[in-house]
């Protein structure tokens, strides 16, 4: 989620970053190669990666415009329509890179109720979907798999492969998204939490923390691997989801 200060207004935007492995790799890679190895799996990452993105951006729009700011509601962000939400340069750097972003969802801190909070709901609102997205889908998948997921069908199934594909990548959008860098959403969080003597740090991640998350996304893509992968066994696992025939 990239969050940084806007126009002279004083309006400010939030756009959805993802750094995606389309096939549950801990690294950086282009999922076009799913075209070749699993078609149906590139078209469920399609299809996951683009919801992800959109109820993503939706969610700011709506929690700004909850908190009285209509400025993404005015600029036509406040819908599930996903070409309101994708950019288009982010969108061919997911498929060509595995690391891309939305477009960024616009409001102004000043006409929120509570400028501090509210900004910072505004912020976590984007985050909070993702992990709402992945919960549903595995519920989706114990409810329509209540004796367990067979390891042949999770490999061949169409509905199995997008279900497992929403938990991956709305996990992986809304871990990613709450790291404390700017121009990311948990920076919002970490301007709340520190006081005035040490807001300097946040000052100092505004001018350099893109380059930090440039860093850490080429450096060590798969720093974040564990956590990724403990909070999606988690997801699934809170509502009974097994796979048997291991």
């Amino acid at each position: 989620m990239l969050s940084w200060q806007g126009p002279p207004d004083g309006s400010q935007r939030h756009r959805a970053w993802t750094c995606a492995p389309p096939g549950g790799s801990s690294s950086l890679q282009s999922p076009l190669y799913l075209l070749r190895d699993d078609p149906q799996l590139f078209v469920a990452f399609v299809i996951a990666i683009v919801v992800a993105i959109t109820v993503h951006e939706f969610s700011h729009a709506a929690v700004a415009t909850l908190e009285g700011d209509d400025t993404a509601r005015s600029a036509g962000r406040l819908t599930l329509n996903p070409l309101s939400h994708l950019d288009p340069l982010g969108s061919i750097f997911l498929v060509l890179v595995g690391f891309g972003w939305g477009r960024p969802t616009p409001f102004n801190p000043a006409r929120l109720h509570n400028q501090r909070v509210g900004a910072a709901l505004v912020g976590l609102a984007g985050p909070a979907s993702n992990f709402l997205l992945a919960l549903l889908s595995a519920l989706a998948l114990r409810l329509s798999h209540p004796q367990g997921i067979d390891v042949f069908e999770a490999n061949s199934s169409f509905t199995v492969k997008l279900l497992l594909r929403f938990v991956q990548l709305n996990v992986l959008l809304g871990v990613f998204n709450l790291l404390p860098i700017p121009p990311l959403d948990g920076s919002r969080l970490l301007s709340i939490l520190l006081p005035p003597s040490r807001q300097g740090i946040v000052y100092f991640l505004d001018q350099y923390g893109i380059f930090l998350l440039i860093g850490l996304l080429f450096l060590a893509p798969g720093l974040l691997a564990p956590v990724f992968t403990q909070l999606e066994d988690l997801v699934l696992r809170l509502v009974g989801v097994r796979f048997v025939g291991l």
